[in-house]
């Protein structure tokens, strides 16, 4: 079967954030048939509806074709103030544009998340709404909330708890299933692409 094709977005834009450290394990945790790529959301603008259309900056074209193209996405979100990082909220505003040919339209979406006490728990709550919306269709379960993040990663950013492993390895075996659920041609060993 062709390698289903995961584009990995996390909701930080820190150096050694632990949420871009997670798509880094999700990347050495695929089940067989799967490849991740990692966008980086430091070059997409400040959304701005007069630059829609023919002034569209380029990151965010690059953004919307990579999630196009991907059969999945990834989204490791922190939690800031009880929700999502701005950037995140800015990097899908641009990918919801124009929302009837939005490229998030009916795509599969897997959320992880690390963060303090209680994990990401709000932040995911709202990303789900959030995607709800712009017509994605989310994993339902597992539900992956890591807590207590500066306990599950070394100083280098190295993931060091095996359980926290373990359910980066279940989140993305689930994704699978869900991809081949929600489209059974991409069992499939010749893809068929959209016209």
């Amino acid at each position: 079967m062709t390698n289903l094709g995961v584009l990995g977005i996390s909701g930080s834009l820190r150096k050694n954030s632990w949420n871009t450290s997670l798509l880094r394990v999700a990347a050495k945790e695929l089940p067989q048939g799967m490849k991740l790529e990692v966008f980086n959301l430091a070059t997409i603008p400040m959304y701005n509806a007069d630059m829609e259309g023919a002034s569209m900056p380029e990151a965010v074209v690059e953004f919307k074709s990579k999630i196009a193209s991907s059969d999945a996405l990834l989204i490791a979100t922190p939690e800031y103030n009880y929700s999502i990082p701005g950037v995140l909220k800015n990097a899908i505003d641009w990918a919801s544009r124009n929302m009837k040919d939005s490229p998030l339209n009916g795509k599969p979406v897997a959320i992880v998340g690390v963060g303090g006490m209680m994990g990401t728990v709000r932040a995911q709550l709202h990303l789900r709404q959030i995607l709800l919306h712009n017509g994605t269709m989310v994993l339902p379960k597992p539900e992956v909330y890591i807590a207590r993040g500066w306990e599950k990663f070394d100083m280098h950013g190295n993931l060091i708890d095996e359980e926290a492993r373990r359910s980066i390895r279940t989140l993305m075996e689930s994704l699978h299933a869900w991809i081949v659920r929600l489209n059974p041609a991409v069992q499939s060993p010749v893809r068929i692409e959209a016209k």
